[in-house]
């Protein structure tokens, strides 16, 4: 059985995306700081013994691992402050993931970030954590993937950077699946009222369209309805006003989303358990992985590396019907 980690593991998506591909993975060691995030994860993972801050666990003290995971923060690399100059990784989150790969020499790895990062002080951010892994010994592969193209009914891009300890590994990105989707895929029929937002909250953000219109900047609230395609992307902020994703409703003001709904938005099973508060499981599924895309890019490293996928059939639940990910990604 392939042995992971999952750094930054939030509430666990990354690790649930290689699960599903792998068929069962032995998750060796995994750090996640908040708090929050700590009790959906173990809430998912039983009898997960989590760490705490990575940036204070020694390189050492990490388990031998075949794969590293993790969806680490973006911050920005500058000359100001750091000793080295540019081409220094220290105060970073990345350096934390530098040592340990330099430290354990894992077979793989698997980062994400958010799609700025490509572009990031004209690239140089990113082009610095590529010299970085490859001087740490990687054949290193990089992409774009939209959540939208995985049958998932959002327009979610992010950046994935795979690596390879041995450079013959012949890996690609999976290609976009020829999948329809549609926001009413996963959507409730049966939604309590308190998810409606108030005539306050609905006015404010009509009248901030409207001014941003008129001064073109072109931002606002995203209404959608069951027929949408999909969705803007979901973040962290969603709990405030949920301004991104508005769900149509007949005769009255729209709606946020549930976060059974954020869950299903990205690609979490409908058995996900959410132990948290509304605001905090808004914020979990806003920061996290579309477990879909990081299933399909896990498949097509499974297979680079020649491993055998241990047969065991992961459901996509919802109200009426049940879809094994092996034949379909979508709901």
């Amino acid at each position: 059985m392939i042995k992971i980690i999952d750094l930054f593991a939030g509430i666990g998506g990354i690790r649930l995306g290689f699960e599903q591909a792998f068929g069962a993975v032995d998750c060796v060691f995994t750090s996640e700081i908040d708090k929050y995030a700590v009790q959906t994860y173990q809430a998912n993972f039983p009898n997960e013994k989590i760490s705490g801050d990575i940036t204070l666990i020694d390189e050492s003290a990490v388990p031998n691992h075949d794969i590293l995971l993790a969806g680490f923060p973006c911050q920005p690399f500058s000359q100001a402050g750091l000793k080295k100059g540019f081409t220094d990784t220290r105060g970073t989150l990345f350096f934390d993931i530098e040592r340990i790969l330099l430290a354990q020499k894992p077979q793989a790895f698997l980062l994400e970030n958010v799609k700025q990062l490509k572009g990031h002080d004209k690239g140089k951010t990113l082009a610095v954590i590529l010299e970085h892994l490859k001087s740490a010994g990687y054949k290193v592969y990089y992409d774009v993937l939209k959540a939208r193209d995985f049958g998932i009914p959002q327009n979610r891009e992010r950046i994935y950077i795979v690596g390879f300890l041995d450079h013959s590994v012949p890996f690609e990105f999976p290609k976009p699946l020829d999948l329809t989707t549609r926001v009413g895929d996963i959507l409730d029929d049966d939604v309590d009222e308190k998810y409606t937002i108030s005539d306050r909250l609905w006015q404010g953000h009509q009248r901030r369209k409207e001014n941003n219109k008129r001064n073109g900047k072109g931002f606002g609230y995203g209404l959608f309805n069951t027929n949408s395609e999909y969705t803007n992307t979901i973040s962290a902020r969603y709990y405030k006003d949920g301004s991104e994703i508005l769900i149509e409703q007949k005769g009255k003001n729209p709606r946020k989303l549930t976060p059974k709904e954020a869950a299903r938005l990205q690609g979490f099973p409908r058995d996900f358990t959410i132990p948290v508060s509304d605001v905090q499981a808004y914020k979990q599924f806003g920061n996290s992985v579309c477990v879909p895309v990081v299933k399909a890019i896990a498949d097509n490293m499974r297979q680079a590396m020649g491993v055998a996928k241990i047969e065991k059939t992961f459901y996509y639940r919802q109200p009426n019907r049940e879809i094994p990910t092996q034949l379909a990604m979508t709901f």
